[in-house]
């Protein structure tokens, strides 16, 4: 618990002063300190809102959307959480995840693919594992990173778009250079970022979401599917940051895409769940 707290605090700390440096470049500092204030700002209050929107979810109405609200109900009353507020996600792409800035703020996410996907039992062991990145207290570091990485590919966005059109009116070769640089490295960094949440992470949330209720073998058959349909249907909105929210990798890739990815092998995962007893 504390060791969530600390690692917040030193990524907020150093994504400070990486838009602060940022900023700085296209404006000047004292511009580039309040934006990165308000960052920090927004990032603790507002980033699951943010994340919500960036995968375009919207409320799960009761009527429609029943007896995922009870699963939903019947798993963190097991998990000893309140219930969370539910959403479900426009997409037919298998997945789901967990925001908010505590247990008290969480919220639950799945996509409409997983719903169908999925029969009751394996969805179960899903909202099992993300109510225990919520009891983990996971939920915040993840929001903070996803928010946060989508703002650093906007700045990329911008670089790309200055050292097109000449370096925002300069002529100067090397400061196109350097916007060329920025274009290409800070993607990377929003990698490092996701990076910086642990995969340990994801074992122990499998794994205590298997005791919360009881089996881990649904869960793991689960997993499987979702895997499986994940290399033909990868999710086509939200962002390369926010990745490590998901259950498992939305994005369809090759050796560099899983060298890179914040989720453990599935392989790995389903062995280490099939032997809970």
């Amino acid at each position: 618990m504390l060791g969530n707290q600390i690692r917040t605090v030193i990524l907020l700390g150093a994504l400070s002063g990486l838009l602060l440096a940022i900023g700085a470049y296209f404006v000047n500092i004292y511009i580039a300190l309040a934006f990165a204030i308000a960052m920090n700002f927004g990032s603790y209050w507002f980033s699951d809102k943010i994340v919500l929107m960036m995968y375009r979810a919207k409320e799960a109405d009761v009527g429609k959307y029943a007896r995922l609200h009870q699963i939903v109900a019947e798993v963190a009353k097991k998990a000893g959480l309140p219930t969370p507020r539910v959403f479900v996600v426009p997409s037919q792409a298998a997945n789901a995840f967990a925001t908010g800035r505590n247990k008290n703020h969480a919220v639950v996410a799945v996509t409409d693919g997983i719903i169908e996907l999925l029969n009751e039992k394996e969805l179960k062991g899903v909202i099992a594992h993300e109510l225990a990145h919520v009891k983990h207290r996971d939920i915040l570091i993840g929001s903070i990173a996803a928010t946060v990485a989508g703002a650093i590919s906007m700045i990329a966005f911008m670089a790309r778009w200055g050292a097109i059109f000449g370096g925002f009116g300069q002529k100067d070769s090397g400061n196109i250079l350097e916007l060329l640089a920025l274009a290409i490295i800070t993607p990377l960094i929003a990698v490092v970022i996701q990076l910086a949440i642990s995969r340990s992470r994801e074992y122990m949330a499998d794994e205590d979401g298997a005791k919360f209720i009881g089996d881990g073998k649904p869960l793991a058959s689960a997993l499987k599917k979702l895997e499986a349909q994940a290399k033909h249907r990868p999710m086509r909105f939200g962002s390369r940051g926010s990745a490590h929210m998901m259950i498992v990798n939305p994005l369809s890739g090759g050796s560099f895409v899983k060298m890179f990815s914040t989720h453990p092998p599935v392989a790995e995962r389903v062995r280490r769940l099939e032997n809970i007893k």
